[in-house]
C-alpha cells in the first residue's frame, strides 16, 4: 500500500508511472511461468493524489519451483515497490512536519498581533512592528516669513471662522454700497447671529497650529548606529486661529503671468471667492491685466474689479480673463501701484521666473515699510517647478495630449507604406508632459525628452528601433518634447521677453531624419507630423485640476490673511503646504531624472533603447525634491 497526500496531481502521475513499470516487470514472463500476477491501481475520486497499489501474487494449482529469471524479476519488483513505498511515506511525513511548523508559526504570529493590538489600545501606540534602525532624530522646518515680526496686526481679537457659510454669511442688499460693492449690509437676524451667539457661526473643523508640518523625505532607510537621521519639513497650509489683517480693510490684487495653463481662471475665481466668502473681505479685489504690465501701464491695461458675480462662470473657460504676458516687470512702478490702490495682499500666479519677480515685490515692500502679504501660486505647463508634486493644469494638458496621440496613431495605421505619426508636445527643459502622455496613452513606440540625448543610428539608435517597430506591427508613433535634441541641433542664443531661449524645430527635424533613414534602407516611410503644443494648454481644467486649483487658491488666502508673506502654496507629499519662495525657485526649473523609475516605465512601455550614459566616478544623481517624481 502506497499512500501520499498533499503532493498534487503531478506527483500522483509520477507514482502511477512507477507502478506501471512494476506492472510490466511482473508480467514479463507471465505466459511461461506457473504464477499469475494481478495488479490493480485505484485513484480516489475527484483527482485525489492518493495512490493505492496492490500487487498480489498467488500460486497456481500446478506444482513446481520458479526459475532464475522469475526470481530475478520478482526481486526487481519487490525492490521497486519498497523504494516507491519509502519515497511516498517519507514525503508524506515531511509534508506533515512542514504543515505543522507552518501552523505553529501562524499561531505565534496571531498571538503577536493580538498582543500588539492590546498594547495599541492600552498605550496608544501605533499598530505595527517597532523597528529600531529606522528613525527621525532631527526635523528642519522651511519657515515662511511672517508680517507680525515687523508690523502690528490689524486683525487682533478677530475670531477666524467661515464668514460666508451657514447663517453667518453677509447678504448683499440693495441700497447700501458702503462696502464698495462687495457687501452691502447685514440682515438683522444675521447680524445678531454674528455678533451675539457664537454657536451660530460656522467654525473651521481644523485650525493649523504653530510648527505643524509635513515631512519632506517620506521614504526612510535604515541608518548606521549613532548616525543622526535628519529630514526637512514644510509648513502645513490651512486656516489659522489668528488673523494678521482685518477683513474690513483688505484690498487685494491678483495677477497671472507667463504662458497659459489650464486652471488659471479657476485660481482667479477661487481666490476671489475665498476672500469674500471665507473672510468677508470688504475692500476691493483688483484683477491685474497683462501680467506685470498691468501694474506699470494702467491706461493700456486697466485693472478689473473682481467680484463673486463676475467670476461665477469663468472656470468653464480656458485661458485667463485677466490676460497674461511675459516681461514688463518694474519694481518701482509696481510699488507705486500698491500704494495708490492701498493694496495689502498680492496673489501672483506664475512659474519660477514669475515667482522670482514676486519675491522681489515682497522684498521691495519690506524695504519700503509696507505691510503687504505676497503669495504665489505655482503655474507651469511643463511641471518643472521643484518641490511640489505637480503643478495645476498639468493633468489637464496630459489628458488633452491624448487626442493628438490617438490622431497620430490613426494616421500611422491608415497610411502606407510604413506609417509613422509624430506628436510634438510642450516641454522646454523637462519632459514630464511627453513622458506622462506616453505612459497614459499606451500607444507610443518612441519618446524623446530633453533629459536624454537622442541617438539617431547605431545599435542604440532610435531610427533602427522605429523601423523594427514598423516591421513588427505595421506602424509606429513618436512623442517628442519641444526641448529635446539640442545636442543634435544646437542651442539658440535668442530669447523671448521672459528670458526663455528659443527652441529648434525638433519635430520637423525628426520627420526629415526618419524619411532619410528609411530611404537609406531602400524603403519609403509615410510620416505625419502633428503639433498640438498650444492646444493642450488652452483647454479648461478637468475635474481633478479644478479641485486642485480650489485647494491652492483657498490656502493662499488662508496664508495671506494669517500674515505669511514671500511664500508659495503647493502640494507636497499629497499635502498642502506653504513654501518660502527662495527655496522653491533655487532648484527650479527641475528636470525628470533619467535614472529614475519614471524613465524606466517609459522604456518598458516603448521598448526603445536606453541611451542614458552610466554614471561617471564621483558623479551624483540629481533628483527632484518631490518624492512622487523620483
Amino acid at each position: 500500500h502506497v499512500g501520499k497526500r498533499g503532493r498534487g496531481k503531478d506527483e500522483a502521475k509520477k507514482n502511477e508511472s512507477l507502478l506501471r513499470t512494476l506492472y510490466f516487470v511482473l508480467h514479463v514472463h507471465r505466459r511461461s511461468t506457473p504464477h499469475s500476477y494481478r495488479y490493480r491501481l485505484f485513484n480516489r475520486a475527484h483527482g485525489s493524489s492518493s495512490i493505492f497499489a496492490f500487487v498480489t501474487m498467488t500460486s497456481s494449482s500446478r506444482s513446481g519451483s520458479i526459475s532464475t529469471a522469475e526470481a530475478a524479476a520478482l526481486s526487481v519488483a519487490v525492490a521497486a515497490l519498497s523504494a516507491l513505498s519509502t519515497y511516498a511515506v517519507t514525503g508524506y511525513l515531511q509534508n506533515k512536519r512542514e504543515a505543522e511548523a507552518r501552523a505553529a508559526k501562524r499561531e505565534e504570529l496571531a498571538k503577536e498581533r493580538a498582543e500588539a493590538k492590546k498594547n495599541q489600545e492600552e498605550k496608544g501606540t501605533p499598530i505595527g512592528t517597532l523597528i529600531q534602525d529606522v528613525r527621525i532624530d532631527e526635523i528642519y522646518l522651511l519657515e515662511v516669513e511672517h508680517l507680525s515680526n515687523f508690523f502690528p496686526s490689524s486683525g487682533d481679537g478677530i475670531e477666524n471662522h467661515m464668514i460666508g457659510v451657514g447663517t453667518s454669511y453677509l447678504h448683499p442688499l440693495a441700497g447700501d454700497d458702503s462696502s464698495g460693492g462687495v457687501f452691502t449690509k447685514l440682515s438683522s437676524s444675521v447680524h445678531s447671529a454674528v455678533s451675539g451667539d457664537s454657536k451660530k457661526k460656522t467654525h473651521y473643523n481644523k485650525l493649523i497650529g504653530a510648527h505643524e508640518c509635513i515631512l519632506s523625505d517620506l521614504v526612510r532607510k535604515p541608518g548606521a548606529p549613532g548616525v543622526v537621521q535628519k529630514t526637512s519639513a514644510y509648513t502645513r497650509a490651512g486656516a489659522r486661529k489668528d488673523l494678521h489683517f482685518n477683513p474690513k480693510t483688505v484690498n487685494a490684487a491678483i495677477v497671472t503671468c507667463g504662458g497659459l495653463c489650464p486652471g488659471l481662471n479657476n485660481v482667479v475665481r477661487e481666490i476671489t471667492n475665498g476672500l469674500v466668502h471665507l473672510y468677508g473681505v470688504k475692500g476691493k479685489i483688483y484683477g491685474i491685466r497683462g501680467g506685470f504690465n498691468g501694474f506699470v501701464d494702467e491706461v493700456q491695461y486697466p485693472p478689473i474689479e473682481l467680484t463673486p458675480e463676475l467670476v461665477e462662470d469663468i472656470h468653464h473657460k480656458g485661458g485667463t480673463i485677466l490676460s497674461s504676458s511675459r516681461g514688463g516687470f518694474d519694481l518701482d512702478k509696481i510699488l507705486n501701484f500698491i500704494r495708490k490702490k492701498k493694496i495689502n495682499q498680492i496673489y501672483v500666479i506664475g512659474g519660477d521666473g514669475t515667482h522670482r519677480g514676486a519675491f522681489r515685490i515682497h522684498e521691495g515692500c519690506m524695504e519700503a515699510g509696507m505691510n503687504v502679504a505676497v503669495a504665489g501660486i505655482p503655474k507651469t505647463i511643463d511641471n518643472d517647478i521643484d518641490y511640489i508634486d505637480r503643478s495645476f493644469g498639468f493633468a489637464s494638458s496630459v489628458e488633452a495630449a491624448q487626442d493628438a496621440i490617438r490622431a497620430a496613431k490613426t494616421e500611422a495605421t491608415c497610411n502606407r507604406p510604413n506609417g509613422i505619426g509624430i506628436v510634438k508636445l510642450m516641454g522646454r527643459s523637462a519632459g514630464f508632459i511627453a513622458v506622462h502622455a506616453t505612459l497614459g496613452s499606451g500607444d507610443v513606440d518612441l519618446c524623446l525628452v530633453p533629459e536624454v540625448d537622442i541617438v539617431l543610428e547605431g545599435p542604440d539608435g532610435c531610427l533602427p528601433h522605429l523601423r523594427r517597430r514598423v516591421k513588427e506591427q505595421g506602424y509606429a508613433v513618436v512623442v517628442v518634447a519641444e526641448g529635446a535634441g539640442e545636442e543634435l541641433m544646437g542651442t539658440s542664443a535668442e530669447v523671448d521677453a521672459g528670458g526663455n531661449k528659443k527652441l529648434p524645430a525638433i519635430g520637423v527635424f525628426m520627420k526629415e531624419q526618419i524619411v532619410k533613414y528609411f530611404q537609406s534602407q531602400g524603403e519609403t516611410a509615410t510620416v505625419k507630423y502633428i503639433d498640438p503644443s498650444y492646444m493642450i494648454r488652452s483647454v479648461p481644467a478637468n475635474a481633478s485640476d479644478s479641485l486642485y486649483c480650489m485647494q491652492l487658491a483657498q490656502n493662499a488666502v488662508h496664508g495671506a490673511m494669517a500674515g505669511f508673506t514671500g511664500f508659495s502654496v503647493g502640494l507636497c507629499n499629497n499635502k498642502m503646504v506653504f513654501l518660502p519662495i527662495p527655496e522653491l525657485v533655487a532648484t527650479s526649473p527641475r528636470c525628470m531624472n533619467p535614472r529614475g523609475r519614471t524613465w524606466e516605465r517609459v522604456l518598458a512601455r516603448t521598448r526603445q533603447p536606453n541611451t542614458v550614459p552610466p554614471l561617471k566616478p564621483g558623479e551624483k544623481v540629481v533628483d527632484s525634491h518631490a518624492p512622487l517624481l523620483r
